[in-house]
């Protein structure tokens, strides 16, 4: 944020900001009293000169185990709001410090999307928000005890009893999932209309993995629904508070798993900002091309099962053989296909093999005549364009007002990508346009990644043309263990080569957060350092979450056949929105 703003800002904020805090990522962090935080979001949200419009996260700390504090209250629990002005190009992050009192007022009469972030604070630290609708557990069971991010929750099941299920304890469960109406705001009938209460999932083939949604139904329309997420919850960012800073890399690859690199990335580039890190040219370029090839690899996955949730099976057989010559030339470079775990605090894991470029270039060739086929085939059949056409509308406004970012948002006609707003790891070096469309429909949203993917070709082809030379990693000695060679004459550096590798770096304490352009939208890693050898805090900001908690607003009115467009179309991995 340029300085001026930045005094504005304080200005604007002055009487209600009890302290300003620095941090490594040089986003204003400024912490409010509780009692001023709904007035004072209300009023960024609504202020022509900032316009913080986007509420892009919700989430807390539990710091009753922090040491390195200074200059912050002395409090033990903290809640975060991330807010993002596309006006401004710029972010502000306001913190609410709690202690024995853990409740402060709810913020979803400011944003729609604020229902599903309170809920998941309220489920994982116990934190409450008055005025909330519904405030009840979204991704643990209803029945579970404790809160998952409180420091005194286990992090691993070895800690915990064995689980067991006897049969009275399973019809209790199942118990559990019967939905009551009433306690979601739901009318069972009105004087003329009894409605109809039908289960979408949890197994279905259109919900693509473990979803629920509980329907409430008029004849064939959609009056409501009630999303039940959080079969997929395996605590992604409880492991990051048990694992060194390098052995977390693998775990990212499992949140957004169709998008490969485009996971690690957020989170090296997160680190590397902690700690000072520069990474080389070469490694930087590495990256990019990488990112560029699993963003087609999810793209081609995103088009052919949508495709498939039409009814058009053909489509995603094609489409994953081309995603498997991507998956071979991934192979061929990092020695794995959907989980690379290639990329590494300062660059990556190996220098290119000889050859690299064969395989990529004849891909290059490829790629294009088989999206001519594609557009032939679905884009411009009548059958498509009349299930997606008009269908799962929302506007530019509306995709703000719930989070949504990435091409659901550019599909409103908003030209916002990250890698041209913000571009990180050299993206300001390529040429490639940000292919946008007008209405918002699903339509729009399949035309928008398909052009995305000539975008990502292009920038690829302009890697192969332009490698730089030099290391593909940074000497910085948080990133890379000494050389073996001095190691044998020094026993200083003998001693740091085996704490890095058996205990891992000691990242300088502070707080950094880091949002690339993935596949499904802004993914980005929110980062706290107690000056250890694992993270204090992990807070993985998944884009496929606001994608999911919009589809009921986007999905009434219309029919069942409609949601499984509306659902193939907003793209999400269940992982990704239960981490």
């Amino acid at each position: 944020m340029e300085q001026a703003t930045r005094e504005k800002l304080k200005q604007q904020l002055k009487g209600v900001v009890i302290t300003d805090q620095p941090t490594r990522d040089d986003i204003p962090t400024f912490w409010i009293d509780k009692k001023d935080i709904r007035k004072t979001c209300r009023d960024l949200k609504n202020h022509p000169a900032f316009a913080f419009s986007m509420l892009y996260d919700l989430t807390a700390i539990d710091e009753r185990e922090r040491t390195n504090r200074e200059g912050q209250p002395n409090n033990d629990f903290t809640v975060v709001y991330h807010l993002l002005s596309l006006k401004l190009n710029a972010d502000i992050r306001l913190k609410v410090p709690l202690d024995e009192e853990m409740s402060l007022e709810s913020l979803t009469g400011v944003w729609a999307n604020a229902d599903w972030y309170e809920r998941e604070v309220y489920d994982m630290f116990g934190i409450r928000f008055d005025g909330h609708p519904r405030l009840r557990r979204i991704l643990m069971p209803h029945y579970w005890e404790g809160h998952p991010l409180r420091k005194e929750h286990p992090a691993r099941a070895t800690e915990m009893d064995p689980y067991e299920l006897p049969d009275d304890k399973m019809v209790e469960e199942e118990e559990h999932l019967r939905l009551n109406p009433e306690q979601w705001g739901l009318e069972r009938s009105t004087e003329d209309t009894d409605f109809m209460f039908l289960n979408l999932g949890p197994q279905h083939p259109g919900t693509h993995g473990l979803l629920r949604l509980a329907l409430q139904l008029d004849g064939e329309d959609i009056v409501n629904m009630v999303p039940d997420i959080g079969f997929h919850h395996r605590g992604a960012e409880k492991m990051g508070e048990r694992q060194s800073w390098h052995t977390y890399l693998p775990y990212t690859d499992r949140i957004d798993y169709l998008a490969g690199v485009l996971n690690n990335l957020p989170y090296v580039l997160a680190l590397e900002q902690l700690a000072g890190i520069r990474v080389p040219p070469k490694a930087q370029t590495i990256r990019i091309l990488m990112s560029e090839l699993y963003r087609i690899i999810s793209h081609l996955v995103y088009f052919g099962t949508f495709c498939q949730d039409l009814g058009a099976l053909s489509p995603v057989f094609y489409m994953f053989t081309d995603r498997e010559k991507a998956f071979s030339i991934a192979e061929a470079i990092t020695g794995a296909r959907m989980h690379p775990n290639w990329f590494r605090i300062g660059g990556v894991a190996q220098d290119l093999p000889n050859g690299w470029d064969k395989m990529l270039r004849e891909f290059l060739d490829y790629m294009p005549r088989r999206l001519k086929t594609y557009k032939r085939l679905m884009l411009d059949n009548a059958i498509f364009r009349r299930r997606t056409k008009g269908i799962g509308v929302y506007t530019t406004e509306e995709a703000i007002e719930w989070g949504i970012t990435g091409p659901g948002l550019r599909a409103t006609g908003l030209e916002w990508d990250f890698r041209k707003k913000r571009p990180y790891s050299g993206y300001e070096q390529f040429e490639f346009d940000i292919p946008t469309a007008g209405n918002g429909d699903c339509y729009d949203r399949t035309l928008v990644r398909v052009e995305e993917i000539h975008q990502s070709l292009r920038i690829i082809r302009q890697c192969i043309d332009n490698m730089p030379g030099g290391p593909y990693k940074s000497e910085h000695h948080l990133a890379t263990p000494p050389n073996k060679d001095q190691t044998m004459d020094h026993i200083e550096t003998l001693i740091t080569h085996f704490l890095n590798v058996t205990w891992g770096p000691v990242m300088p304490a502070g707080e950094s957060f880091f949002g690339i352009e993935s596949a499904k939208g802004n993914n980005g890693y929110y980062l706290i350092s107690d000056k250890d050898t694992t993270s204090y805090r992990t807070r993985i900001r998944a884009p496929s979450f606001p994608n999911i908690q919009m589809v009921p607003y986007i999905s009434q009115g219309y029919t069942i056949p409609d949601l499984l467009a509306i659902l193939g179309s907003v793209d999400y991995v269940l992982a990704d929105v239960d981490r």
